[in-house]
């Protein structure tokens, strides 16, 4: 009997779709060509360290690090009943497939099942690897079973990254939240491999922009007249002691002087440079891609559009949704015509598009070599009826449709001009753009990035002119700015920040190194985590940005380099790339990820927590005082226990201490509460 064991339920029904169908009952669907049955994501979680040892129930320093000799899994308690139906299948199984999402994740997620289960390296067991949930895709994928032993790699990045977090998150969650509760914080301060670099991003730009001191400068604008026309042109900076590094001038009586200076003929062309260009078609979306475009266009946030894109990928229009990879199969090509009319069919405008394009053209997305797991998002050629599908749906749609349409329409073409102007013994520069075909970005020409377009001057055509003409000076201007500070992370930019990390390192050189890099996070797991750190209180909304709060400045404050800043998980990225790809043994990495654990919490010991703003002493001894919640509301606790058993009512959220001491017997040597989430 051959067993396909499934990521979710709606995967293991399209399976079972593609066998021939059958009967569903008891957590399976029984088949002519085989069983499918499900889980519900992990269905497995790690062990606690207190199910390891009972002693680390109570969280002490000298306990620390806590590193598991040998790592143990436990079914989650929701998912017993199906792991059961799991386990008797495999018992009956001749074949097992691992039919997980595309990922490592998904890899892992069946894998660890079967080695609890103690079959992972006893039965014959094969890998199907699904992208799209269409009849056709399904049928396609299930005749192209693989090897599971091919994906060991990626089975062990996902392994990696699992225990990498839980040794950062429990070790340094404990010796944080015991040093912070000492100095006078009410509640837990819990590390996270992304989440605190991720806070850390909003935090310091967030130091920027209050510590950002704007700087007024002064740019000459010319008006020329040539013989064929007049065009506009700015003074071009040579003098690097009269200007700032960015090649400013801060002094508006210089850029007054040189306006003078330029009124003065002779004034001559003194450089022409042209050169066409083109611009290829658009790639189709990645997640990511998707998630910023759709925060842009429409303020979607990122995990609305993963929840979306999820929904439209069990109904079968878009391929797989966690997708990292903006490129096209090249056996994909042939369902150009099919896709290409049902979008046509689906919506009158993008019926428009479909019209023009050009179905001979192949565009750079179609590569073999540039997919790895998963391709890019597109639609699948399941015909849409948008009338049934909600706006958030129709929007990402249509996002998906015309991306794709794009790489049926030919490369945008142009002729780029730099001229460079001599007028009063200085130097000005022009430069023009002329668009010769629209091509591909005729689709996108209502969907300016006001953004990115806002400080940019309004286009010029130039006229015709030749290197030794005289041009006339007609008049000038001084342009005044003033220097703008960063701008605050929206929840698109952080996001597109988490997968462009390089730029955002401490260590420039390894910028470098890292840009190939994948970010931090997943494709799948970004969103998230921005939400975490939002949801925690760690980062507020205003208007469209984030903003950190005085609880997030606080944290990032007393949390070394090393956790806010985004260089060592960058390079632990890195690194499960490599043993996805089997070019790091998993044992080399988490030898790594115990050194450099240890390190982490040689240095948390030595540092000294500033107590908070409104600090609350203990009457007895003088230590601080934290405000706990017990069965019968909030009381204040001596941080002191167990040498100080002092306990005070809460009156008004603060200490009553006209009331009488009672000792305090159990529980404060034990995280709870609410806590603070990094």
């Amino acid at each position: 009997m051959k067993l396909y064991i499934a990521e979710k339920p709606n995967l293991g029904r399209a399976i079972a779709e593609g066998l021939g169908g059958g009967t569903e009952s008891g957590g399976c669907i029984r088949t002519k060509n085989g069983i499918v049955t499900w889980c519900f994501g992990h269905i497995l979680e790690q062990y606690a360290p207190e199910e390891y040892n009972e002693k680390y129930h109570h969280w002490r320093i000298e306990d620390l690090p806590i590193i598991p000799s040998v790592w143990k899994m436990k079914v989650k308690p929701d998912a017993k009943k199906q792991f059961g139906v799991i386990k008797a299948l495999v018992k009956e199984a001749d074949e097992i497939v691992n039919a997980g999402d595309p990922d490592r994740e998904g890899q892992l997620l069946v894998d660890e099942v079967l080695n609890e289960l103690g079959v992972l390296h006893k039965k014959t067991i094969k890998r199907i690897l699904l992208n799209a949930l269409d009849e056709k895709s399904v049928k396609e994928a299930l005749s192209k079973l693989r090897s599971n032993d091919e994906f060991i790699g990626l089975r062990n990045s996902a392994l990696a990254r699992s225990r990498a977090d839980w040794l950062i998150g429990m070790n340094l969650s404990r010796i944080y939240t015991i040093l912070a509760r000492a100095a006078g914080y009410p509640n837990s301060v819990s590390v996270g491999r992304v989440q605190t670099p991720t806070l850390g991003l909003v935090v310091r730009r967030e130091i920027e922009i209050r510590t950002f001191k704007p700087v007024t400068f002064f740019t000459p604008q010319i008006e020329f007249q040539h013989a064929n026309g007049s065009f506009r042109a700015k003074w071009k900076s040579h003098e690097q002691d009269v200007v700032d590094k960015e090649g400013r001038i801060l002094q508006k009586a210089l850029a007054e002087k040189i306006l003078g200076k330029a009124a003065v003929p002779p004034a001559r062309i003194e450089n022409v440079a042209q050169k066409k260009g083109t611009s290829p078609q658009r790639l189709p979306y990645s997640l990511s891609a998707l998630q910023i475009d759709a925060g842009r266009i429409y303020g979607y946030s990122p995990q609305e559009v993963l929840d979306t894109q999820q929904s439209l990928y069990e109904k079968k229009l878009a391929s797989y949704p966690r997708s990292d990879c903006d490129y096209l199969p090249e056996n994909q090509f042939s369902d150009a015509d099919v896709i290409l009319k049902n979008l046509a069919a689906a919506d009158t405008a993008l019926a428009r598009f479909v019209e023009h394009a050009d179905r001979s053209i192949k565009s750079r997305a179609w590569n073999d070599k540039k997919i790895s797991a998963h391709h890019a998002i597109i639609p699948t050629t399941i015909r849409a009826d948008l009338s049934t599908l909600d706006e958030k749906e129709k929007s990402l749609y249509t996002l998906l449709a015309k991306s794709y349409i794009a790489q049926f329409y030919p490369a945008q073409e142009f002729l780029s001009t730099q001229i460079e102007i001599s007028a009063g013994g200085e130097s000005f520069a022009a430069s023009g753009k002329v668009i010769l075909e629209q091509g591909w970005k005729s689709l996108y020409q209502n969907e300016a990035r006001k953004e990115d377009e806002a400080d940019k001057d309004e286009p010029q055509s130039l006229p015709d002119m030749q290197q030794g003409d005289a041009v006339e000076f007609i008049d000038g201007k001084i342009v005044e700015g003033i220097t703008k500070p960063p701008a605050r992370f929206t929840p698109a930019t952080l996001l597109k920040a988490m997968k462009e990390i390089h730029k955002y390192v401490h260590d420039k050189e390894l910028a470098t190194s890292l840009k190939e890099c994948s970010g931090i996070g997943t494709e799948a797991t970004r969103a998230g985590i921005i939400e975490i750190i939002q949801k925690r209180g760690f980062v507020e909304m205003k208007g469209k940005n984030f903003v950190p709060t005085e609880m997030g400045v606080a944290i990032c404050n007393i949390l070394p380099a090393a956790l806010i800043y985004p260089d060592i998980t960058a390079r632990w990225e890195d690194a499960l790339d490599k043993i996805g790809k089997g070019q790091m043994p998993l044992v080399d990495f988490s030898k790594e990820q115990a050194a450099f654990l240890s390190e982490l919490l040689l240095k948390a010991k030595e540092t000294k927590v500033p107590p908070p703003r409104n600090l609350q002493k203990c009457p007895s001894c003088g230590k601080p005082l934290m405000r706990r919640k017990g069965k019968k509301g909030f009381f204040w606790g001596c941080t002191g226990y167990p040498d100080c058993k002092t306990t005070l009512p809460d009156k008004n959220g603060k200490p009553d201490t006209k009331a009488r001491n009672k000792p305090l017997t159990k529980g404060l040597s034990k995280a709870t509460g609410r806590g603070i989430f990094l």
